[in-house]
Order: structure tokens, then sequence, then C-alpha cells
């Protein structure tokens, strides 16, 4: 017994009265809890319970099936590898870079940059005629037997004609602003398979057309290859010739226009703006 317990029994203290809760409270403060208490703790049991009930999976055989995905992606795999290398390979090494001709797909017309290819001549009289069998046709009349009505650029006046291909898929409407040299629109629904082929010498530049800079401006004469099919739908011989400078945009989001005969980039996209 300590003798402050004597001297508060001298002095006629009850033992436990005063002093036990002040001491069960300094026995508490000095007193080092472990950690048992709170969130750690229930995440400590649940994930025992779960390690003592959940049995470990038995690894099975892989069926004929899941073998197939698993050789099939190994296939994907060594094949996206081998065509990163390829591309890596073509874009690092000037020689083998220069030597591949450069492709561009857009809405149904296909261009081809090749510079070794041979320059193509002037186009004599700027674009061909729009005229059928028969002549000339009517902008109704074209746009009756092709199922769409063309977008007409206001900036060149009344036209002198259209025409539409045998499958109906192209229509061609032209104008002769000087009285003679010939500016033609074609236009048609844009297709993932190209209707038109170009083989050019220097690259294309990029429009303007609506505020849009995605319209391409070839400005050189060029190969101009057409696949076409007759009216039962069957591809004939293609037709090939020199086109001269071109412009080419998308409108309404389904349309695909191609607008030769003009030689100035400016005065070609001046033309495309005005159209509807």
């Amino acid at each position: 017994m300590s003798e402050d317990a004597d001297d508060r029994r001298e002095a006629g203290d009850t033992p436990g009265r005063a002093s036990l809760p002040e001491e069960l409270r300094a026995l508490g403060r000095g007193i080092r809890v472990p950690d048992v208490d709170g969130e750690s703790m229930a995440e400590r049991v649940l994930a025992r319970i779960l390690a003592e009930h959940v049995p470990v999976p038995v690894a099975e055989p892989p069926g004929r099936w899941a073998r197939a995905r698993a050789w099939a992606r190994r296939r994907w795999r060594a094949l996206a590898a081998a065509l990163s290398g390829l591309l890596v390979i073509l874009v690092l090494t000037p020689p083998v870079r220069a030597a591949v001709a450069d492709w561009f797909g857009f809405g149904g017309v296909a261009a081809r940059v090749d510079p070794t290819a041979t320059r193509a001549g002037a186009p004599g009289g700027g674009a061909p005629e729009c005229a059928d069998g028969a002549g000339p046709l009517s902008v109704l009349e074209a746009a009756a037997r092709a199922g769409f009505d063309p977008l007409l650029p206001s900036a060149l006046g009344e036209p002198a004609g259209a025409s539409v291909s045998a499958d109906r898929r192209i229509l061609s409407v032209c104008w002769h602003p000087d009285g003679g040299r010939t500016i033609r629109v074609d236009e048609f629904r844009a297709t993932p398979a190209p209707l038109f082929y170009k083989t050019i010498h220097v690259p294309w530049e990029s429009a303007r057309v609506h505020g849009d800079d995605s319209a391409l401006w070839f400005g050189e004469p060029h190969e101009l290859r057409m696949l076409l099919q007759d009216e039962e739908g069957r591809p004939y011989e293609p037709v090939v010739r020199t086109s001269g400078p071109t412009l080419v945009w998308r409108a309404r989001g389904e349309l695909t226009l191609r607008l030769e005969g003009v030689s100035s980039k400016s005065r070609a996209q001046e033309i495309a703006n005005s159209t509807p």
C-alpha cells in the first residue's frame, strides 16, 4: 500500500470513492491498444472468411473453341507486329518511302500520288461535254434518271445541259461561261467503292468549301479512270482520259461533287461555295 493511500486513510477518505475514476482514466490513457476497431478490422475478418470458404479454382483443360480463340489471338498479334514493323520501315527508310505510291480515298474518289508517273498532257478544250446518245439532257430530266437533285453553283449561271451515266450513279452538269470552254460538275452519292481513280504526279492540296477544309484541289492535269456499269449493273470497259485541274468536296453529308474545267484554285473554291 502506498504512503499516499495511508495518508488518505488517516485523513478519513474512503478508498475508491474520489480517486478510482481518475486512476482508471489515467490507466486507460496509458495503455496502447492494437488496431482492432473500425473498418480495417472488418476488412480483415471478411478476407479471412472468404479465404476459408471460397474454394481454390482448379485449372481445367481448355475446350476446342477456347484453343481456337487463343490461336487466333496469337496470330493476330503476330500479324499486327509484322505490319507495325513494315510501317516503321516504310516511314523511316527514305528510299523505300519514295518508291511507294501514296493512296487516298474520298467518298467515291481515289487518288494515287506517284512521283515516277508520266505527267499527263493538258486536256484540250477543258472538261468533256455533258451529253447522252441523243444529246444533252435538261437538269430536271437528269435528276429524274439519277434519283436525286443536283447542287447547282449560282456563280456559273444557267447550265448548258446535263447527262447521267448508264448506271445512273453519276449526274453531270455543264456550263459554257465564255462560249467555248466547258466547266463540268459531276455529282454522285458517296460510296466506299471508288468511281473515279486519279493518278497524279504531285500531291493534292486542301481546299475550303463552306467553311470546311476537307475539300481537295488537284492543280495539275492528271490521268482519270472511271469505273462505270451498264444499265444492267455489269461493269464495262473503264473510261480513261486526261482530266484538268479538279476540285472535289462533300455536300449534304451524302453527295460527292467534282468540279473540272477551272484552272484557278481560288475561282474553283468560289464556284463551289456558291452551291446551296
